[in-house]
């Protein structure tokens, strides 16, 4: 008998699982330790043993001075931050409006199934044209925004031309899809939950909120923390709605950390300052990321 034939069994689930891990371990682990590597050099994302303009090379290891740079001589560094906490704080909004949203279509009503499809909609639309489309919407001139305000005798708002109010501007549009995919997911969640458990809540007279929250809530809790989790990780990914819809503007008030780091990456070469961006905004989500991992370990233990 052969190697393979004693051993195809232990064997073959190591096979199956070969090219997913050689495509993650490519696509995925090398590029996060080459970027790391990268925030500790100077270097312009061009030949590395080239010579810059001022006699430097274009590849130089330059140890924290990135980072130090970053946290004690760049005002707009600190910018983008506060706007990825904002994004954070404003987009958890997302989760109590989907759960609304959720219970209100999970509802047998005449027509609901039609409804339900709508709120679909948004989720499956690409970020760009949502961009596109909230761009529209907030122009001082024709958008809608402008005709609602002049209805109700107002003047209009320059939303995204407002430094104090373009990154509200964006979270808003950031609700459009963010809204569709808590709600999908939490009607997702009310599929399982027990008929039995609310039959008893409604025995011992609970109804309306008290049901909703004694009852209702507590399981849909594994949803809730998806949703929270998903949210968080989006806000802080935030770059498609404002590279569409600011560009950074106006005067870099809009940026954020993803944003930044592709300005600075891409055009104004500086790719280990760039980097180190990077490295920063992926220290924050793995943050995030064991605080999920560590509720959801929790969780499991409570239940057994």
């Amino acid at each position: 008998m052969s190697f393979w034939e004693r051993n195809q069994l232990k064997l073959a689930p190591f096979l199956f699982l070969a090219p997913a891990i050689f495509i993650f371990l490519v696509y995925v682990i090398y590029p996060i330790f080459d970027s790391i590597w990268v925030s500790f050099h100077e270097w312009n994302g061009m030949d590395k043993t080239g010579v810059r303009g001022n006699g430097k090379p274009n590849w130089e290891f330059v140890g924290f001075k990135n980072y130090i740079t970053l946290f004690t001589d760049d005002e707009e560094f600190y910018v983008s931050l506060f706007n990825n906490i904002r994004w954070l704080i404003f987009s958890l909004l997302a989760v109590p409006i989907g759960l609304a949203l959720a219970l209100f279509v999970n509802q047998r009503i005449l027509g609901i199934r039609y409804i339900k499809s709508l709120f679909y909609f948004p989720f499956v639309i690409n970020a760009v044209v949502i961009g596109v489309i909230f761009t529209w919407f907030y122009n001082p001139k024709y958008g809608a925004l402008t005709l609602v305000l002049g209805f109700f005798g107002l003047d209009p708002i320059p939303m995204l031309a407002d430094e104090n109010l373009a990154t509200y501007g964006i979270i808003i549009a950031s609700f459009f899809p963010g809204i569709a995919y808590t709600m999908i997911l939490y009607i997702t969640g009310l599929t399982g939950v027990s008929r039995e458990m609310i039959e008893a809540g409604r025995i011992d007279g609970a109804s309306g909120f008290t049901m909703l929250w004694h009852v209702v809530l507590p399981q849909l809790r594994p949803a809730t923390l998806i949703a929270i989790v998903v949210t968080l990780v989006g806000a802080l990914r935030a770059f498609d709605l404002i590279a569409v819809m600011t560009a950074g503007g106006p005067w870099g008030s809009s940026e954020v950390l993803a944003y930044k780091m592709y300005q600075e990456a891409l055009f104004n070469f500086r790719m280990g300052y760039g980097a180190a961006i990077a490295t920063i905004l992926f220290l924050i989500m793995d943050i995030y990321i064991a605080w999920f991992l560590y509720r959801l370990f929790k969780n499991e233990r409570s239940e057994k």
